[in-house]
């Protein structure tokens, strides 16, 4: 290595990213749902309380879309944008029949993810889990993703929604699937140290979201944020990995990126855990 390669390593290790807090002000819901009047109304109060600790108690500007108002999924798009709010509250299998699709987020759901720029919070559905179903505000949140560092967006979504005095727990899980293939190819190229390459790629890879975590609770103490800051940062598969750690921490909402600008489908890992935790909140950025 060249002593300008050096000096580049040196260079590129010490620029570490920024992140800067900027709290989400949530002040108008719009709660979308396909049970009757009745049972629209109570939902929506419950959610509502789920949402209320993480608004400072603020009381929030509710709007209902029913069936009525979503006859097609452009229709509910068009009035969900008309509305403007803050974020989205409904349930999945919306419009679809759960018993008959239990491992989709059905069709209305998934189009809205994509979409609408608007946070969605998918909660279990009430009419098939309405009886283990809790609406208390969340004591445990988890954000979860395979490139935390630098994530300034979903870090903020996830502290905004975190209720003061409680606990967010920042997640990195970096594939150890795919490290293990790279890692492979490496040891068939004679110029490099396998062992040397297996050992510093793969701390290099766990510090920089270790080093963006610490950042992130430097700036949100001098914010006055109220909110304990934990991390999880592991090597493993995804899926397996995080509903452990849901176990572990008995986690109680899921804050996720669904976006990806160079596909229409929901990105990453995120649809699989959203298929997968069908008895837990999560928050869809």
């Amino acid at each position: 290595m060249t002593e300008i390669d050096q000096f580049e390593s040196v260079f590129r290790a010490a620029d570490k990213p920024r992140f800067h807090y900027k709290k989400w002000d949530i002040q108008s819901v719009c709660v979308v749902s396909d049970m009757p009047t009745e049972q629209l109304r109570l939902f929506s109060t419950q959610a509502t309380n789920f949402l209320q600790a993480c608004c400072d108690g603020q009381e929030l500007d509710v709007k209902h879309l029913g069936a009525d108002d979503c006859a097609s999924i452009p229709q509910m798009l068009q009035k969900i944008e008309a509305g403007s709010p803050d974020i989205i509250v409904t349930y999945r299998n919306l419009f679809t029949p759960a018993a008959d699709h239990p491992y989709s987020l059905g069709t209305h759901l998934d189009v809205m993810t994509q979409a609408t720029r608007i946070p969605i919070l998918v909660m279990p559905d009430p009419r098939v889990d309405s009886g283990n179903l809790s609406y208390s505000p969340p004591r445990n949140t988890m954000a979860v993703t395979d490139h935390l560092a630098g994530d300034e967006h979903l870090v903020n979504y996830a502290v905004s929604i975190t209720p003061a005095g409680q606990t967010l727990w920042l997640t990195h899980v970096e594939d150890d699937v795919t490290l293990e293939r790279y890692l492979t190819t490496i040891s068939k190229i004679p110029q490099i140290d396998t062992e040397t390459a297996r050992t510093e790629i793969t701390d290099q890879l766990l510090k920089e979201p270790k080093d963006y975590i610490r950042i992130c609770k430097e700036s949100l103490l001098e914010s006055g944020a109220d909110c304990t800051i934990e991390q999880e940062i592991v090597l493993g598969h995804h899926l397996s990995v995080y509903k452990r750690l849901i176990e572990q921490h008995a986690i109680e909402l899921l804050v996720l990126n669904t976006k990806d600008e160079d596909q229409l489908a929901m990105h990453g890992q995120a649809y699989p855990l959203t298929i997968e935790l069908r008895d837990t909140p999560i928050l869809l950025l």
